[in-house]
């Protein structure tokens, strides 16, 4: 790479030499023929020097005619080739008889294969240049000569494949993936009756589910050509490059047939058309265009299936999702609970494991996990186990894991003063005792007021089971043990401070969401509002008009703050009856600074789930991690707190402070 850098720079500085040696002024005085005549006269001067060619005549000369005088002019006199023979005569005779001290070179070969080279030489050598630079670019992978070619990636025969057994968790994906699959190993099997395989088929879920996975399967199940290109690969800076790669996308896929064609991320060039703000030529829109026009335009017979992923289905054109183009819409949602333990059985193969490791337990301990999410909390037991020096990762690693990828990593150092680590004690000890005396509240599973990530302190709770509806009763649980934090500190302290903002934010926001969304206000009713606001392009938002007035609004603010006030008031009374358990609990925080599941339970004694869960309660296989409780961890902690706290004592987490 050196050598090719150092040779570009040489190239081009040769090629600044000789641009400014051709187009520099010329110093020499041009000179009529008949006034060199004049000099070999002995008249107009004394001529010093000469050098005589085929084409010309070059050399010195004094215009004052004195022998000896410094002054020096240089000349060029253009000549026929047929004229040196005598010029060469003449100026052997004016050396002899006017200035012998004359030099002259009167050699009369031809250089006119000298001077073309001269003049074809710099044309030639930025020709060299150029297809140097355009090597270098197709060397690094930019092609610049095929702008409109597809970047597809053909996935190359006898490399590592995926197959169904590599993808968990989502059985029921696979299972509509399995005709596509059948029908490019046996096309006839299905065109002998009639029927039609899907022209494209459309995976949509949340991110991590294992979308590009399962096509990366298919392909592999199949054994059939697979091409790979994502939806940024479509756009450029250069118009019409788009909808030229797409034609050439599938102009390989038809020579390759039958063959899978791949499109990850394709809501970047899927979108819906015409959002609303400016007008014109869009290049994204006339991608999507001739993507339109090409999924419509083969038939079955193509034997070509289109396979897109998504996590945006929302986006999309609806020209997009016709039947005809995207004939199947398939979701991958996040695993269930046996969906969970089959994922850990994949991502452990490799990994050595102790013989206390359950993965059962695991998978019981992570609903609300994606794929992408288990996969990261295996490698970290793993690597937790091998900083740690162990011969295998026990299940003490695969717990640490868990709560590092839901919490993030434990931060032991960090210096904080006994009367800030007394409210953080307080704060999370309170959310403790409102969940454990409220029934629809999850069992809480672990206490802490160690800092873990941004957060002072954290109270795990965990559900008994993957649960896919909430009730009104439950969200206002929820509530009230979000707020039981805040009001431990009024009642103890009897005064606030910055570190609930997450617990607020969080808490306002179902609220919200239970009133505008999901109607279980009683005064406004089963109606929702401002869903047409959340438009997903700017221009909509511009042009769109709030679906309520100004009077519901201010109902709807009435509404959210009575929900709130409610459970703050709820929060309060628990603690108020249950003060003395709350005192226990702190001590054993500031003492131990870690509580388990078993010692929160002594400490409290029986609560709202005793009852309920009886004898199981104190099995570990009820001991979950909330599901719920990452997605508000991702979108409530970006803001800093507003009195200028820092930014790592912002409450983030489960519950935490």
């Amino acid at each position: 790479m050196f050598n090719r850098t150092v040779l570009f720079y040489g190239l081009l500085l040769v090629v600044i030499i000789v641009v400014v040696h051709v187009v520099k002024d010329d110093p020499l005085v041009s000179m009529k023929l008949h006034e060199f005549d004049q000099l070999l006269e002995g008249k107009g001067g004394l001529l010093i020097s000469a050098v005589v060619s085929a084409e010309d005549i070059k050399g010195t000369y004094n215009p004052e005619g004195e022998e000896g005088s410094e002054q020096k002019r240089e000349f060029r006199v253009q000549i026929l080739p047929e004229y040196s023979e005598s010029i060469r005569d003449r100026l052997k005779t004016y050396k002899e008889k006017i200035n012998p001290a004359l030099q002259y070179d009167a050699s009369t070969q031809s250089s006119w294969l000298f001077n073309a080279f001269w003049n074809i030489f710099p044309v030639l050598l930025l020709i060299g240049v150029w297809f140097f630079i355009l090597r270098q670019m197709q060397i690094g992978g930019t092609k610049a000569m095929s702008f409109g070619k597809s970047r597809a990636r053909l996935q190359q025969e006898g490399g590592p494949k995926i197959m169904f057994e590599d993808v968990a968790g989502c059985d029921e994906a696979k299972e509509e993936l399995e005709e596509v699959v059948d029908f490019l190993k046996d096309p006839q099997k299905f065109q002998r009756l009639g029927g039609k395989i899907p022209r494209g088929v459309l995976l949509h879920g949340p991110p991590g589910t294992g979308k590009t996975l399962l096509a990366r399967a298919v392909a592999g199940e199949a054994n059939v050509p697979f091409f790979s290109i994502s939806g940024s690969d479509f756009v450029e800076m250069f118009v019409g490059v788009g909808a030229s790669r797409v034609r050439d996308l599938f102009e390989q896929g038809k020579k390759h047939a039958p063959c899978l064609i791949f499109m990850d991320e394709i809501d970047a060039v899927g979108r819906q058309r015409f959002a609303g703000v400016g007008g014109g030529h869009d290049e994204r829109e006339q991608t999507l265009n001739q993507l339109l026009v090409e999924m419509d335009g083969f038939n079955s017979n193509d034997e070509v299936i289109l396979i897109a992923a998504t996590n945006r289905p929302d986006v999309l054109d609806p020209a997009l999702l016709r039947p005809g183009r995207f004939d199947r819409q398939i979701v991958v949602d996040s695993p269930d609970l046996k969906g969970r333990e089959e994922i850990f059985r994949v991502h452990t193969r490799n990994v050595v494991l102790s013989k206390d490791v359950n993965l059962s337990l695991l998978a019981r301990r992570t609903p609300g996990f994606s794929g992408a999410d288990i996969k990261n909390a295996v490698n970290e037991a793993a690597l937790m186990g091998a900083r740690r020096n162990k011969n295998a990762v026990d299940m003490a690693d695969f717990e640490e894991a868990i709560e590092r990828v839901t919490a993030g990593p434990e931060r032991r150092s960090r210096a904080i003063n006994e009367r800030e680590k007394r409210i953080v004690a307080y704060h999370e000890a309170g959310h403790a005792v409102v969940m454990h005396f409220l029934k629809d509240c999850d069992p809480v599973h672990k206490v802490s007021i160690l800092p873990r990530g941004r957060a002072l302190g954290y109270t795990m709770h965990l559900p008994t089971e993957d649960r896919y509806l909430t009730t009104k009763s439950e969200l206002l649980s929820r509530m009230t043990g979000l707020l039981g934090g805040r009001v431990a500190e009024e009642l103890v302290f009897g005064d606030v401070n910055t570190g609930a903002q997450n617990d607020l934010e969080r808490v306002t926001s179902i609220a919200h969401r239970m009133v505008c969304q999901f109607g279980m206000s009683e005064k406004l009713g089963p109606l929702t509002f401002g869903v047409n606001e959340n438009q997903i392009f700017l221009g909509r938002d511009f042009y769109k008009d709030k679906d309520y007035s100004d009077e519901i609004a201010f109902e709807i603010d009435k509404e959210v703050r009575n929900l709130v006030d409610e459970c703050h008031a709820a929060a309060r009374g628990i603690l108020e009856t249950h003060r003395d358990r709350l005192d226990a609990l702190v001590a054993a925080l500031l003492e131990r600074e870690v509580l388990q599941v078993e010692e929160v339970k002594s400490i409290l004694g029986p609560g709202a789930h005793s009852e309920s869960a009886g004898e199981e309660e104190n099995q570990p296989v009820e001991e979950e991690s909330a599901a719920v409780t990452e997605e508000e961890l991702a979108e409530d902690s970006s803001e800093p707190p507003d009195l200028g706290e820092p930014a790592d004592s912002v409450s983030e987490g489960p519950d935490e402070r």
